[in-house]
């Protein structure tokens, strides 16, 4: 009976198409752009706040094409426990690898201080993270000689976090600074040192927060 035969064919693939539609749009067949496959599209405004922000003292910060979720990296905390970036969500954050042996990685310290003293609250914070592996004692005691006091300080003495960084990255070298904000995406990334706490530098991170007239208003 071909009109039959007919009918249950169209049938199938009636069925077909709705199943299809269906998981597009739950984000579980290749190509799809609902929520499922794309957990930072909520960062786009962010990303073009970077992008327009990332001048001068500070030019060198790249804001990705596309948000994606910052690796989940684990360290010490300044109590002595193991932590993550995970713990640390609800505000943007700076995240920065550094090391005694890195020279550019200590001339930029003193600015972190003064960014974290400037910014730092309940929306912002710069996380230093050390990855000296070696005479774990050294460390604190530059950031004391140095006279860092604002900044916590984070370290990996397990060596884990720098090659985890790296690969996430594509930065072969130290320092390393990323931009997370407060969903845990990566908006930005720098390679290299910079004038954190330059009208440039503090100016990025008031833009990315949204405070660019705040920040108006102290320059006046």
């Amino acid at each position: 009976m071909p009109g039959r035969t007919t009918l249950m064919a169209g049938a199938g693939l009636a069925a077909l198409a709705v199943l299809g539609t269906a998981l597009y749009g739950s984000g579980l067949l290749p190509g799809n752009t609902g929520g499922a496959l794309q957990p930072c599209a909520g960062a786009t405004p962010a990303l073009a706040r970077v992008d327009a922000a990332a001048k001068g003292e500070v030019a060198g910060m790249q804001a990705l094409k596309q948000a994606r979720p910052a690796p989940e990296i684990r360290f010490k905390g300044p109590d002595g426990a193991e932590t993550g970036l995970s713990g640390l969500k609800g505000r943007l954050l700076l995240v920065n690898l550094w090391a005694t042996w890195c020279a550019p990685c200590k001339a930029e310290m003193p600015a972190l201080d003064r960014l974290q003293t400037e910014l730092g609250g309940p929306d912002f914070a710069v996380v230093a993270i050390n990855v000296d592996t070696r005479n774990l004692d050294k460390p604190p005691e530059w950031l004391k000689q140095a006279g860092i006091h604002a900044l916590p300080f984070y370290a990996d003495p397990g060596g884990r976090v720098l090659p985890a960084i790296q690969r996430d990255t594509q930065s072969p070298g130290l320092p390393t600074t990323m931009l997370i904000d407060a969903q845990g995406c990566t908006i930005g990334v720098m390679k290299g040192p910079a004038a954190w706490s330059s009208p440039d530098g503090l100016g990025l991170i008031r833009a990315v927060l949204g405070r660019e007239s705040q920040g108006s208003q102290s320059r006046s």
